[in-house]
């Protein structure tokens, strides 16, 4: 009988220090050994100037890396789906300011 592998049960547990925070700025560093993410709020000062206040850095395995790309390349087929194209120009608003 060959041997088949069952999955593992997965349960989700929160730590004591989870936070869950809102980042509209993510900055991304690699070298050979993981991925190194910085997430932060992106404030425009001026109509000239804007500001990064970064609050949190995580570090990935590039395997870990691959797989959030697969599951963020699937959410948001399906959230496109749903709701439109996702667009990246900026938006100006009225008062000359960025969104």
């Amino acid at each position: 009988m060959p041997y088949q592998a069952q999955a593992p049960k997965i349960e989700l547990m929160q730590r004591p220090d989870y936070r869950e925070s809102y980042a509209n700025s993510v900055q991304v560093r690699a070298n050979l050994w993981d991925f190194f993410l910085m997430f932060g709020l992106v404030q425009q000062t001026t109509p000239d100037a804007v500001q990064i206040h970064n609050f949190q850095g995580v570090y990935l395995s590039p395997q870990q890396a691959k797989a959030l790309m697969n599951v963020l390349t699937q959410n948001i087929k399906e959230y496109e789906s749903a709701f439109g194209e996702i667009r990246l120009e900026p938006q100006q608003a009225s008062g000359g300011k960025l969104q």
